[in-house]
C-alpha cells in the first residue's frame, strides 16, 4: 500500500461511529522518512478543526519541549492511535482503538522509524504494555520488533500538573541522546 493509498482509505474510514462526528481526519503530519515517530492516544478539538495532530495547547507545548533539546518537528512524524475525535475529547474506547490501530501499523510500516515515544499512558498501554503505569514507567526503554520504544507524559497532562514538566524535559533530553546514538549524531 502506497502513502496516499493509506491516507486516502484513513479519511473515508466508517469504521466506528467516530467518524460521525469529526470534522477532519487526523491522519498524522511530518517526516515519512523520520527515525523518531510520537504517538498519542486521539485527537483533540483543534486537531478535529485542522486536521493536524497537535496543535493546539498541549501541541504548543510539545513544540517547546521539542525546541528545547532540538529536535525539530519537521524532522519527527506524529500521529495518534485514533484519527478521529472522540466525544468531549474523552479516552479512546478499546473498540475504537481496535477499529483504528490497524491505520496506525501501516503507517509505521511505512516510516519504519528507529525510535517510537509513546505520548501518554493510553497509547503506552496499547503499544508497550497494557500494564504500563506512566508515573512509574515514564522515560524507560523497552525493545518491541525493530524499535525502542519509551512513553513520556502526555502534554495535557503537563497543562494540568505543572509539576511534571522537568520530568518531561528530562526525558525528552533522553530520547534527543537516544536518537543521537541511533543515528550517528553527537
Amino acid at each position: 500500500m502506497t502513502w496516499e493509498e493509506l491516507e486516502a482509505q484513513c479519511k473515508s474510514c466508517e469504521k466506528c461511529e467516530l467518524c460521525k462526528t469529526r470534522t477532519n481526519c487526523v491522519f498524522g503530519c511530518g517526516n515519512k522518512n523520520a527515525d523518531l515517530m510520537f504517538i498519542g492516544e486521539a485527537p483533540g478539538e483543534n486537531e478535529d478543526l485542522t486536521g493536524t495532530p497537535f496543535v493546539g495547547r498541549a501541541g504548543k507545548l510539545f513544540d517547546k519541549y521539542l525546541e528545547a533539546v532540538g529536535i525539530a518537528r519537521e524532522d519527527v512524524y506524529i500521529a495518534n492511535m485514533l484519527k478521529c475525535r472522540p466525544p468531549k475529547n474523552r479516552d479512546p474506547l478499546p473498540s475504537e482503538q481496535d477499529m483504528c490501530i490497524e491505520y496506525l501499523r501501516d503507517q509505521i510500516r511505512l516510516i519504519k522509524p528507529k525510535m517510537i515515544v509513546c505520548l501518554g499512558r493510553i497509547s503506552a498501554m496499547r503499544l508497550i504494555d497494557p500494564n504500563f503505569k506512566i508515573l512509574k514507567e515514564h522515560g524507560k526503554w523497552y525493545k518491541k520488533g525493530n524499535f525502542e520504544m519509551t512513553a513520556v507524559y502526555h502534554p495535557s497532562l503537563l497543562l494540568r500538573d505543572p509539576h511534571k514538566k522537568e520530568g518531561m524535559l528530562t526525558d525528552m533530553k533522553m530520547i534527543k541522546a537516544r536518537l543521537d546514538e541511533l543515528t550517528g549524531q553527537t
